[in-house]
């Protein structure tokens, strides 16, 4: 007698599984080269299982990135409200915990750089840019109640600092991807993030 061990999940929960896949595959390779058969594969279902869930292979990468905003984001908020005497503590939680969660999915940044890559306007690619403003308007108020706080010079640009936040974190990930390496990347996130104070905070009175 064959009994057959699969086990029957409901859609959302093999939905969650698949959006799981995806992240685990996307860190090891393209996301472009990555397959229904290959997600198929990862979680021991058919590819024909896999479309009783999604409609379409984008269908799972936007579910990919609905996950990930919602991760990242609350993720980031969290760190911002937890125990901080000042609003520049709160910036550099902000700062390392992006840092952690691509350490733990760093399928996300292979996929967040890809669709960001299209010239053209994609449902991906608006997801992503959804994505990157609600990231822009939690630094901005990061930024606003430093300001405030009179935590930061005068002369002090607050756009081109949420900027420059925003594009430390950039390079520190897409160093890492390119050696291929992520081993030290908190280590080096603490560095940059001193460097990055160091040039909002006020000169000192001699």
């Amino acid at each position: 007698m064959v009994v057959n061990t699969r086990i029957r999940l409901k859609t959302e929960d093999r939905q969650a599984e698949l959006v799981q896949a995806a992240l685990g595959l996307a860190a090891q390779r393209s996301p472009a080269e990555i397959t229904t058969g290959d997600l198929a594969l990862a979680i021991g279902i058919t590819q024909g299982g896999v479309f009783k869930h999604f409609e379409s292979k984008e269908a799972i990468w936007l579910a990919v990135l609905d996950w990930t905003h919602q991760s990242l984001i609350g993720r980031l908020e969290q760190a911002a409200q937890a125990r901080q005497d000042n609003a520049l503590q709160a910036l550099r939680a902000v700062f390392l915990a992006h840092i952690g969660f691509v350490e733990q999915f760093p399928g996300v940044p292979r996929l967040v750089f890809q669709e960001l890559q299209h010239a053209k306007p994609t449902p991906l690619k608006g997801r992503v840019q959804r994505l990157m403003a609600d990231y822009r308007t939690l630094v901005t108020q990061l930024l606003d109640q430093a300001r405030e706080e009179r935590l930061l010079a005068k002369d002090v640009d607050l756009p081109s600092a949420v900027v420059l936040f925003m594009g430390a974190v950039q390079g520190l990930v897409m160093q890492s991807l390119v050696t291929g390496n992520l081993h030290g990347l908190a280590r080096q996130g603490k560095a940059v993030f001193n460097l990055y104070e160091a040039g909002l905070l006020p000169t000192p009175q001699t």
